[in-house]
């Protein structure tokens, strides 16, 4: 069982976990183990904690000393990366709200970008450059929105992949000080910027937060390790 694992899915772990109502919900916790050995720990999703007014869902899990909060975003919050053209065939917007991003195609400034299926995802690994992103919407009045719809928020532990289903789940490892943490890839990049085509060569972009757990947020880039990690519950 993979938690949050789909656009609809993704403000709901399963049925059996949610707690709908506005009131009286309580916050259960039950035990999930990331497979593959990539972290001694258990993982616990803490169910409850739905907020259904204001235009935003919120779930919150732990894995291990971390804590994880996926929030909805209104939908007329603009694109963290506004550089994405259509997903699915169709405007961003739309297919957030029909719940067709996961592993939809999508075109970014013209170019087509085909994600590679869930079964594909599950045995997925690279090592090559990360960088991190987050300042440009600091100021914005308003929030800014993920490719699968959620809130960005710079201090979560969260990541943007071309090519993962999202959401999925990822190892991340800085091999230049050993320093790893998980996150949660919920958006799409990084992309070939108009001034360094180079950018785009990346694997990943982390959010502020995680490349300060990671030990780069100075420098800028570091050359890390990515395995994806799968969680099942205990």
């Amino acid at each position: 069982m993979r938690p949050l694992s789909g656009i609809r899915n993704a403000w709901a772990i399963s049925l059996a976990c949610l707690c709908l109502s506005v009131v009286g919900c309580e916050i259960v916790t039950f035990p999930y183990h990331v497979t593959k050995d990539a972290v001694k720990t258990v993982v616990y999703v803490a169910k409850g904690g739905y907020e259904l007014t204001a235009g935003t869902t919120k779930v919150v899990y732990r894995i291990g000393a971390f804590t994880y909060k996926v929030v909805r975003a209104p939908l007329d919050w603009p694109l963290r990366n506004s550089s994405i053209e259509t997903i699915d065939g169709v405007s961003p917007k739309e297919a957030i709200r029909e719940g067709r991003v996961k592993t939809a195609p999508y075109t970014v400034k013209g170019k087509t970008y085909y994600p590679m299926s869930i079964e594909e995802a599950k045995t997925y690994q690279a090592t090559g450059l990360a960088s991190w992103y987050g300042y440009e919407t600091a100021r914005q009045k308003r929030g800014a929105m993920t490719a699968n719809g959620e809130v960005f928020d710079p201090e979560g532990l969260t990541a943007a992949h071309k090519f993962l289903p999202l959401p999925t789940h990822v190892k991340v490892t800085n091999l230049e000080n050993g320093r790893s943490v998980i996150l949660r890839v919920n958006d799409r990049g990084p992309f070939p910027s108009d001034r360094n085509a180079a950018s785009g060569e990346r694997i990943i972009d982390v959010s502020e937060r995680a490349s300060k757990v990671l030990g780069f947020h100075d420098k800028g880039v570091a050359k890390v390790r990515v395995e994806t990690i799968q969680l099942e519950k205990g």
